[in-house]
């Protein structure tokens, strides 16, 4: 099996992932799984937002050879590892170890009254939860009793008739999503990759996330190598200038969503935008949703987004990502032609 960080193309400096449109149902991301595939992404990941990602997973994974497929992200804590650790397993059996299992924690109030489930400390709740996964595929792979007793969850009873017979693939990777320095401390303890949150920057990444990411690495004894560092960037890109400035508006609109969120309120703060994340959450809470996107400005625009043509917004994505992220992912605010998506991809391999 091709290592899931390990690119397709000689000349990529990161594997490229693409994504499913979120309307999409399981039919339609397991088309755009086999078109991705056949334009030569590494990877696709399914997000979940309107449609559960394990089923689409599970439809593209019968549609597909090659393809490198993962959650980006699954709700943790609208679930429990048990259930959470039976799906992946048939899902990498689905796909012949292609799966891996991306995991997020969500906020506070979609937890508890969306899902209604229970919130607290939610890093220390994703390490309690992926290494109470981890025990329950252990337990699965060699036979050995199960016996996981931990801060959140316990797990202390798996029978025969319970108990998949050990998987051929392996356990799937577990990678887990996180923006403050706490939740990705704890993927680089106990998680084969991170997914950085598209709402970053250069600059929140090399001060922030990556000290973040190496001290997680350190308490476990592990290198740089054993993590993938995923990225989603956000791409303001049109062919032609009409079809750029509508890209771009809608970009400034997304990132005005993510800004006023208080829990991201520190990666404004580092560029000395406090008082712009304040005044996101004000104009969020009266509803004010267009009016928030004019308070992006262009520099904002800049340091979150790869701004341009196909061909600026590879030139932009290599000069910040080289040596950083060993997979990226395209994330557009708006509807985009996958052939211009494809554009990128091709410059980004031209170098």
């Amino acid at each position: 099996m091709t290592a899931p960080s390990t690119p397709a193309h000689p000349n990529r400096p990161f594997a490229l992932e693409t994504a499913g449109d979120v309307h999409d149902g399981p039919a339609e991301f397991e088309a755009t799984a086999i078109r991705a595939e056949a334009d030569g992404y590494d990877g696709i990941g399914a997000t979940e937002l309107q449609h559960d990602p394990f089923i689409s997973l599970a439809v593209a994974a019968r549609g597909t050879t090659s393809i490198q497929l993962g959650t980006s992200i699954a709700v943790a804590f609208a679930r429990n590892p048990m259930t959470v650790a039976e799906t992946a397993n048939d899902l990498q059996l689905l796909s012949n170890g292609r799966f891996t299992l991306g995991l997020g924690s969500q906020i506070k109030p979609h937890i508890e009254r969306r899902f209604s489930m229970p919130w607290s400390n939610p890093a220390a709740r994703m390490r309690d939860f992926v290494l109470a996964v981890r025990a329950i595929q252990h337990s699965w792979q060699t036979g050995e009793k199960l016996d996981y007793r931990g801060e959140f969850y316990q797990h202390t009873l798996m029978t025969p008739m319970f108990a998949p017979a050990p998987n051929p693939f392996g356990a799937p990777r577990i990678a887990i999503a996180g923006v403050g320095p706490l939740m990705t401390e704890v993927a680089g303890e106990v998680a084969d990759g991170w997914l950085a949150h598209t709402f970053t920057t250069p600059l929140f990444l090399r001060e922030v996330s990556m000290p973040a990411l190496k001290r997680g690495l350190e308490k476990s004894g592990r290198d740089a190598s054993a993590v993938d560092v995923s990225l989603p960037a956000f791409v303001a890109v049109g062919a032609s200038q009409q079809h750029l400035d509508a890209a771009i508006r809608a970009t400034k609109k997304q990132i005005a969503f993510y800004g006023s969120t208080p829990a991201y309120a520190s990666v404004l703060e580092l560029h000395g935008w406090g008082g712009s994340a304040d005044a996101l959450n004000a104009a969020s809470r009266r509803g004010e949703w267009d009016a928030m996107t004019e308070l992006i400005t262009n520099d904002m625009l800049a340091e979150f987004s790869a701004v341009g043509s196909p061909a600026e917004v590879a030139a932009q994505l290599r000069e910040r990502f080289t040596g950083i992220a060993t997979r990226l992912a395209f994330a557009f605010s708006y509807p985009v032609d996958p052939d211009v998506a494809l554009e990128i991809v091709r410059a980004i391999d031209a170098g």
